[in-house]
């Protein structure tokens, strides 16, 4: 009996220790805070109201509930009313320290004008393109105010690139959203679009649009990295599409993360820095996908998502039912690639640029009005610098006038003729300010300190003494050098 009860005992105890290990290693999976800010806006006012919005954001909350997130939802947002949420769930990361997972979805519509990426809130009515700065919510403002407090990691997904709804500017702002590099800022980002830039995403049949279905899927694998899961949700828009959308990211993540936390000793291990993969060339995409199925070969660079990875495709399955698709996809992102040269360099020139290679493209008349406000800035920046430099030549290029000698007469030692101190000549010198467009000469007079009275003594053999301005016998007669204004 007694044996009986110890044996029971030692299968109570075991089974303790099997649950405290499984509890400690997800506790440990999830060891950092976990953050999300969720907004689904579809009750737009002055256009028609989007259906699925409200119903992926109710979907992807409850998703990442089940992950361990603290969510904040909200709905059907004005303009006032998302940059106080922004605000307000900074404030919250801010509280919870350094080691929190911060992440943004946004289901809604967006819209990029002038190079630049917008999400429009339900109370948006533009008239002009002027209209969507003043009303809308710049992507760039939610991303530096996420960067603005110390978190390990920033997340934003943006199920919001349907086609533009305002038909007052539908003709002049360009398709879908701009590109964005997470690499030329902080590190820890990751950005994710429901199609790739320049492009329009669908709004979907389902109760879901097909961007947010994929994700459901996708990143509920335990223990699946977040760039892998979004490479899946790459393939299954583009399958549920017929490749007429497919999803877009950008990362500069410096470690992996999980939504769901693995099993074994893969959830109890720590976080581990990210391995970047070598990027391939287009030489080593065409060996990889040589001999392969064209279905096979097609999913990979879908997954890839890379420029390399279809270009490599395109030379190796142009007759492909696929081709079409992957090289509308090619010149696309040449486009855009293009486009975010000619954005990020902001010049005349990198707009004329553009335009001499896409001068028939949906931002081509962004491009040229661009390209002449930068050319009216450059035209007033000669009359604005000769002017600052007029002032500043005014108060500093003026020298005061020289002393002049006294005419003073001393008499020689040996026969007391008198002799009579002259005044040293000042050399002039005409200088080129330089300015732009057309460099004006003015006169610099070169202040010089006054010498002393020299005495010439009579000698057998008389020995002429020179005297240079620079102070030395013999010495150099001056310089006057250039100024740059």
């Amino acid at each position: 009996m007694l044996g009986q009860v110890i044996s029971s005992l030692r299968k109570v105890m075991c089974a303790t220790v099997v649950v405290g290990a499984w509890l400690a290693g997800s506790h440990g999976a999830l060891a950092e805070t976990r953050l999300a800010l969720v907004i689904g806006e579809s009750a737009y006012r002055s256009v028609t109201p989007l259906p699925n919005p409200a119903n992926d954001a109710t979907q992807i909350s409850k998703l990442l509930t089940d992950a361990g997130f603290d969510v904040t939802a909200a709905a059907d947002l004005s303009q006032k009313q998302i940059n106080e949420k922004v605000g307000d769930f900074a404030a919250k990361i801010a509280t919870r320290g350094p080691d929190t997972v911060a992440l943004v979805f946004y289901a809604g519509h967006g819209l990029q004008i002038d190079g630049e990426n917008f999400l429009v809130p339900v109370d948006v009515d533009p008239k002009r393109e002027a209209d969507i700065p003043l009303q809308a919510v710049r992507l760039n403002d939610i991303l530096n105010t996420l960067n603005s407090v110390p978190s390990r990691m920033r997340i934003v997904l943006l199920d919001a690139c349907r086609n533009n709804p305002f038909p007052a500017i539908s003709q002049t702002a360009g398709r879908g959203l701009a590109m964005v590099d997470t690499k030329s800022g902080a590190p820890g980002t990751f950005v994710s679009f429901s199609t790739s830039p320049g492009s329009e995403a669908e709004d979907g049949d389902g109760s879901d649009s097909p961007y947010t279905t994929a994700l459901l899927t996708a990143v509920r694998t335990p223990g699946i990295p977040i760039e892998q899961a979004f490479k899946q949700v790459r393939l299954a828009v583009n399958k549920a599409t017929d490749g007429r959308q497919t999803p877009w990211d950008s990362s500069s993540l410096t470690e992996d993360f999980s939504f769901i936390a693995g099993t074994g000793a893969r959830a109890s291990a720590p976080s581990m820095p990210k391995i970047e993969n070598a990027k391939r060339s287009v030489d080593d995409w065409r060996r990889l996908l040589q001999g392969r199925p064209v279905e096979a070969a097609h999913e990979m660079i879908v997954e890839d998502g890379s420029l390399e990875a279809y270009q490599a495709f395109v030379g190796l399955f142009a007759q492909s039912k696929f081709s079409t698709e992957a090289h509308q996809w090619i010149l696309r992102m040449q486009r855009m690639l293009a486009w975010n040269e000619a954005v990020t360099l902001n010049t005349a020139a990198s707009y004329r640029a553009f335009l001499a290679e896409y001068p028939d493209s949906d931002l081509a008349a962004t491009a040229r009005k661009l390209a002449e406000r930068m050319r009216y800035k450059t035209s007033l920046m000669p009359a604005v610098v000769a002017s600052a430099a007029s002032a500043q030549t005014a108060n500093t290029c003026t020298p005061p006038a020289s002393p002049s000698l006294p005419k003073k007469a001393e008499l020689s030692p040996t026969n007391q003729a008198p002799v009579q101190a002259t005044t040293p000549q000042v050399v002039v010198k005409k200088v080129d300010i330089v300015r732009e467009p057309d460099p004006p000469v003015r006169t610099v007079v070169v202040p010089v300190r006054p010498l002393q009275p020299v005495v010439m003594q009579r000698a057998p053999r008389p020995v002429g003494v020179r005297m240079g301005l620079a102070g030395g016998i013999g010495g150099p007669v001056g310089f006057v050098g250039r100024r740059r204004f």
